[in-house]
């Protein structure tokens, strides 16, 4: 079952930067902000708390990153929204149930989290990505 709003993820050219305008923005303090590299998705991401959710930025490691195509295709800006649930993988089948597909599997993601997108033609053409704590399950991955 879908919990909460988890972050939702603003794909940047430039992670510095956009720090520097959204910790401004947000009134954020250096310690608040957590900056961690996600190989497997090709990112630099950066979480700013507001409130009870996140702002993540996403900047692309190459020029191979999802991200990087999408920036290069769309520019700056709003990239998905992520919803907390408490288990990625019963939601897999939970949705795929209802005819939403997803884009690939369950995966490893920032913060130490499972994550999974949903196809965008399925959700209004927004991407939609659940994420939870890696459960025992995924956790030897």
């Amino acid at each position: 079952m879908i919990k909460s709003i988890d972050h939702i993820a603003i794909a940047v050219t430039n992670l510095d930067d956009a720090l520097k305008t959204f910790t401004s923005l947000l009134g954020s303090r250096e310690n608040e902000v957590r900056v961690e590299e996600v190989p497997t998705e090709g990112v630099r991401v950066a979480f700013l708390p507001v409130g009870g959710t996140k702002i993540e930025l996403l900047e692309p490691m190459n020029e191979e990153s999802p991200i990087a195509k999408y920036l290069e295709k769309n520019g700056d800006g709003i990239h998905h929204i992520a919803f907390n649930t408490d288990s990625v993988a019963e939601e897999q089948e939970r949705v795929k149930g209802t005819g939403i597909r997803t884009l690939g599997e369950v995966r490893h993601g920032a913060g130490g989290k499972d994550i999974l997108f949903l196809h965008p033609k399925d959700t209004g053409r927004v991407l939609v990505e659940l994420c939870s704590k890696k459960t025992p399950e995924t956790a030897a991955d």
